[in-house]
């Protein structure tokens, strides 16, 4: 299927939006160390100095050199800097802010020798990203097919013919890397240098060519902070203070003794859920049955609410919610309606903010009101009922079903390339408001497509007692002509063709790898 690579962040518009996903980051996983990958270009700096206020843990500096071979080349070739001057005026910045104690410097992006790496300290760098010379050990040849599923040598390729061919082992990567550390020593031995650590900032250390003047690097080669001592393992580390969340201090606790709780919650009770989940993860992975732990809140949702929760874990709200509602669900069940008296129309009113169940996996939302602007961004799994969403919705999905029982807004399904989205189009509005490049849009015409619609909406009413779903289910063949299903393309084809492949005796899995290439070989002929 097409996608768009890469799809833009849209849960990231500013540096407070960066700290949260820091944070919910760290909820989700308190013992990870979190990284956040910058491009080397100008004023890298000061978005530098934002991450280590954010509490992150490691900067990465990318250089414009490196990429995989499935970027476009839009981007290979005119996205960013050489690593060299996004690390100096990273590094340079963080020790004017007083914030280097607090992170760890990493660069990558093409190195390729102990020289690079040695550059890359002198410069500022702690730790050293290593992809393209590794996968030339094991055999690549930078075809750069790798979004095809078509590499010669088996490296980047589900195609189990082609894997065959893979001839890689992994004493050929430890025995660059040997080389690598090897060479860095003997470039460290004629500096006068010990360690690493005492190589980190030494800018002192590098002189401009002779002949090469004509270049100014004083900037890059700034002495004034060659003194400072960089310590590699005695970071001030950022305390986001988790122990004082209700995840913490509450929830954990009374869910030992009752499956189910009942909470008030405040709209500063950021990622609520997203810490339990995670230990429900880590002690029973995915094989717990929906509803086992059942949190019941009053109140208002903070940002990130449910965020990353997983199979097991349903999280009821009786009240709203800010923007990042269900980010990351990952197998989670969760309910958001209104307040018991509540004089508005859910159907006309926002109960959630933007950005929810932005990139979810998988899971159930059903959402008693409408959501703002960008729902189900870059949803791969998850299935959502809500009663009317923003400007952008269902942009880059690429799996799951979404039911939208209102209006949409502006640009619906750009770049939407997978899943299902079944649309009540009252007011005939959906059509100038849909971004038909990927999509069709049609009725629903197909018994299953009946079933599923109808099933969803039952299950919506039942758990959040929606006015408009139940008028719609006392209703239906009146309003079943009004709703249009949304597909794309592509993945049209390819369900249809994993269909046809299981029916004539294929696994799923064979079938998923033999539809793929029946549709890349369409593609080539349309060509």
């Amino acid at each position: 299927m097409s996608l768009i690579s890469p799809p833009p962040h849209h849960d990231i518009y500013s540096i407070e939006d960066l700290a949260q996903l820091i944070y919910d980051l760290k909820k989700a996983n308190k013992r990870a160390r979190i990284s956040v990958k910058l491009v080397s270009e100008a004023g890298v700096g000061t978005v530098a100095a934002g991450v280590a206020k954010a509490g992150a843990e490691v900067i990465l500096i990318s250089g414009y050199d490196g990429g995989t071979g499935a970027a476009p080349r839009s981007s290979i070739y005119n996205a960013g800097l050489p690593w060299e001057l996004g690390l100096a005026e990273a590094h340079q910045t963080l020790l004017l802010n007083g914030l280097r104690d607090k992170v760890v410097i990493e660069a990558d992006g093409k190195l390729m020798t102990g020289r690079d790496v040695a550059v890359a300290a002198i410069l500022g760098a702690e730790e050293f990203g290593f992809a393209t010379a590794p996968l030339v050990t094991l055999g690549c040849a930078m075809m750069r097919v790798c979004n095809l599923d078509s590499c010669p040598f088996g490296v980047a390729t589900q195609n189990p013919e082609l894997r065959k061919r893979f001839k890689g082992k992994p004493e050929y990567v430890m025995n660059f890397m040997l080389f690598i550390a090897q060479e860095l020593r003997e470039y460290m031995s004629m500096l006068g240098v010990r360690t690493v650590d005492e190589l980190v900032g030494r800018t002192d250390l590098l002189k401009q060519k002779i002949g090469a003047n004509k270049i100014d690097l004083s900037l890059l080669l700034n002495t004034d902070f060659a003194d400072e001592k960089i310590s590699y393992t005695n970071k001030n580390k950022y305390d986001f203070k988790l122990s004082e969340t209700l995840d913490e201090r509450v929830i954990a606790k009374k869910l030992k003794k009752a499956k189910t709780i009942e909470i008030d919650i405040k709209n500063t009770d950021r990622s609520l859920g997203t810490a339990f989940g995670s230990e429900i993860t880590r002690k029973y992975g995915d094989t717990l049955p929906d509803d086992t732990y059942k949190i019941l809140c009053n109140g208002a949702g903070g940002q990130s609410f449910g965020a990353f929760i997983p199979n097991g874990l349903t999280m009821e709200l009786r009240g709203d919610s800010n923007d990042y509602f269900g980010k990351g669900l990952s197998g989670g069940k969760l309910i958001v309606y209104p307040p018991k008296g509540s004089r508005f129309k859910a159907e006309e009113n926002i109960i959630i903010g933007n950005v929810a169940l932005y990139g979810a996996t998988s899971g159930k939302a059903f959402i008693n009101g409408v959501a703002g602007e960008r729902f189900c961004v870059r949803n791969s799994g998850a299935v959502a009922v809500v009663e009317g969403v923003g400007e952008h919705g269902c942009e880059y999905m690429t799996g799951g079903k979404v039911v939208i029982l209102g209006r949409t807004g502006k640009n619906f399904a750009a770049g939407m390339s997978g899943g299902v989205a079944y649309v009540l189009d009252e007011h005939h509005h959906l059509y100038k408001r849909l971004n038909k490049e990927l999509v069709e849009c049609g009725e629903l015409s197909e018994q299953r497509d009946i079933d599923d619609l109808k099933a969803l909406i039952e299950e919506h009413v039942a758990v959040t007692n929606s006015e408009k779903g139940r008028r719609i289910l006392d209703n239906f063949t009146d309003y079943l002509p009004l709703f249009k299903k949304i597909i794309p393309h592509d993945y049209k084809s390819i369900t249809a063709a994993i269909e046809q492949n299981e029916r004539s005796g294929m696994d799923r899995e064979t079938s998923k790898i033999e539809a793929f290439y029946q549709l890349i070989h369409q593609r080539q002929e349309e060509s």
